[in-house]
């Protein structure tokens, strides 16, 4: 007996011998003969000879950390969907005439061209869409219909500065019909959402014709030989016919548009302009940008007292100052006038502005308020309705006072382009705050929507009215009430104020209507850049040559026009209206 314990020694696994490959009889291996070798101790591991970041674990690593990983899909990308088919060959064709329109008739002026060129743009549009499976919807049609009746303006108005309001509220309109938004962030990104298709309407362009080039098995050399050989006979045989009859030569020269040489870079810029606004329009409405997917945080919800107590002191200093104004309305200005050492002028010039910019800040207001209302119970949402339904009905009655204080101010001072134009945007506000007012009645849902419709119908009326047409008849009206007139202001006007004008007794009318007759002499421009306006214009006076009106007009510079900006007030110049 051994007086020690004896332990186990322990054994090596033997290596296994490798068979020759193909050898008969060959064993399977046992699970011991496939498990690795155990490593000696004190030996330093083996290296691998792969590397860890390219070992097939089913993903590759990169051993820089500096090199970026994949890229993530943007936010615009995840609100458009999947990248549309192939363009249409009915849409592609349509870009193309918008292009070649907009290059033949956009660069002589604004007018009946502007609709010309918007048909086979919005055509390109409407077969984008069918193709994509996408259905009329009847909030697009009124996007649609609107934006084609603002481009109507243009060719109804002489005046640029309404002119330009309508051709922005149209591509307005027409991005809007494009994606169909309906919440008010969407509704506001989606009348700009039309750039945002500017760069994949010209990637989805260019892939369908490179598409179609490889294709066509040489159908489009067909198109060109017969396209240009078409072109060649009109151009010999049109030349012809012109050089033989000068009636015809004059109608010719009429309908075809001068494509000069000094005009290419321009002919180009309004080709290419063109070209990528349909491809736009076209892609936007295969796949359009959800803009009501991006989600607006409500805000937090205040307490009843925290939220109320401003607003309903706010509340009652409008019922204060509506009170003065109902005493002011009702015939206190006598009162008004001897306690605020102001003149009938100043009272009503001083008023306007101020209850503006109060309009302005109380939709502000309403808006914060809508954020913060609380909105827990029934009761709450009855106390929302309430506040802000009173403000509301007392912001419109401050709105009915600032028109007024603008009607006194008119009477006094004349009217132009400046206070038209507030008084405009007055009584649009005063509008938004009557939808304001039913959609807390019948609910919100179609508000946003009703508030952009509005603001289109503002747009295409203001157009429609003419306003310089209107500055015009009310100056006119006002000097045969003895008031002064400012003919200097006057000449300055647009084509559309000569039919008002015209009905001035002479010298003051050739005065008026030298600048202008003199503007419309000098522009030639083609039948489809023309205006009604500036056609009826023409019309008037051409009964009359440039030189009688000038010689008429400087006749009687010194028997006194009534040149003076002011009215029958104080003040002799208005710092409110410089122009």
């Amino acid at each position: 007996m051994s007086d020690h314990t004896s332990e186990t020694p322990r054994q090596e696994a033997a290596p296994e011998r490798s068979e020759p490959s193909g050898q008969a009889g060959t064993s399977e291996p046992t699970a011991l003969s496939k498990a690795p070798l155990p490593e000696p101790r004190g030996a330093a591991p083996e290296p691998p000879k792969v590397p860890a970041y390219a070992q097939p674990d089913g993903q590759q690593h990169s051993p820089n950390p500096w090199q970026p990983g994949k890229p993530q899909a943007s936010a615009l990308s995840r609100l458009r969907p999947a990248r549309p088919a192939i363009i249409q060959s009915a849409t592609l064709y349509s870009v193309l005439a918008t292009a070649i329109l907009s290059a033949l008739l956009l660069g002589d002026g604004l007018g009946l061209n502007l609709l010309i060129v918007a048909v086979p743009a919005a055509l390109a549009a409407f077969f984008a869409a069918q193709a994509a499976g996408r259905r009329l919807r009847p909030w697009t049609a009124v996007w649609a219909v609107g934006g084609l009746a603002l481009l109507a303006v243009p060719a109804l108005r002489d005046a640029g500065w309404p002119t330009f309001l309508a051709i922005v509220s149209a591509v307005a309109l027409g991005s809007l019909a494009l994606h169909g938004s309906r919440s008010w962030l969407g509704v506001f990104l989606g009348s700009l959402g039309l750039f945002s298709s500017i760069a994949d309407g010209l990637a989805w362009g260019g892939r369908g014709v490179r598409e179609r080039m490889a294709g066509s098995r040489g159908r489009l050399g067909v198109v060109f030989r017969t396209t240009a050989v078409a072109a060649v006979l009109l151009i010999v045989f049109g030349a012809l016919f012109a050089s033989a009859d000068a009636a015809f030569a004059d109608v010719l020269g009429n309908l075809i548009p001068d494509v000069s040489v000094g005009g290419s870079p321009w002919r180009l810029f309004l080709f290419v302009a063109g070209l990528i606004g349909a491809l736009a329009a076209a892609y936007t409405a295969a796949a359009p940008v959800r803009w009501d997917g991006i989600a607006v945080r409500p805000g937090k919800a205040r307490g009843r007292l925290e939220w109320a107590l401003p607003l309903i002191v706010l509340n009652l200093l409008f019922a204060v100052f509506i009170a003065i104004q109902l005493t002011v309305l009702l015939g206190g200005y006598d009162k008004v006038m001897a306690e605020t050492d102001l003149s009938y002028s100043q009272y009503a010039r001083q008023g306007f502005w101020q209850l503006l910019w109060a309009t302005l800040l109380t939709l502000l207001v309403i808006a914060l308020a809508l954020r913060w209302s609380p909105r827990g119970r029934g009761s709450d949402r009855t106390l929302v309705r309430s506040v802000l339904g009173v403000l509301c009905l007392l912001t419109l009655i401050v709105v009915a006072s600032a028109l007024r204080r603008m009607d006194l101010y008119v009477d006094a001072y004349g009217l132009t382009r400046l206070r038209i134009s507030v008084a405009a945007v007055e009584l649009w506000l005063g509008v938004v705050l009557v939808l304001i007012t039913a959609a807390g009645v019948f609910g919100a849902r179609l508000l946003p929507r009703a508030v952009a419709a509005s603001a289109a119908v503002a747009v295409l009326a203001f157009g429609l009215i003419s306003p310089d047409g209107l500055i015009a008849e009310q100056n006119v009206q006002r000097y045969r009430n003895d008031h002064s007139i400012d003919i200097d202001y006057l000449g300055g006007l647009s084509a559309d104020a000569v039919p008002a004008l015209d009905t001035l007794p002479e010298p003051l009318r050739s005065c008026a209507l030298m600048d202008i007759e003199r503007s419309l002499r000098d522009s030639d421009d083609p039948w489809y850049a023309t205006s009604w306006g500036e056609a009826r214009a023409r019309d008037i006076l051409r009964k009359r040559s440039s030189n009688d009106l000038a010689q008429a007009c400087n006749a009687s510079r010194t028997s006194g026009g009534g040149s003076d900006r002011g009215g029958d007030g104080d003040d002799t110049y208005d710092p409110y209206d410089p122009y």
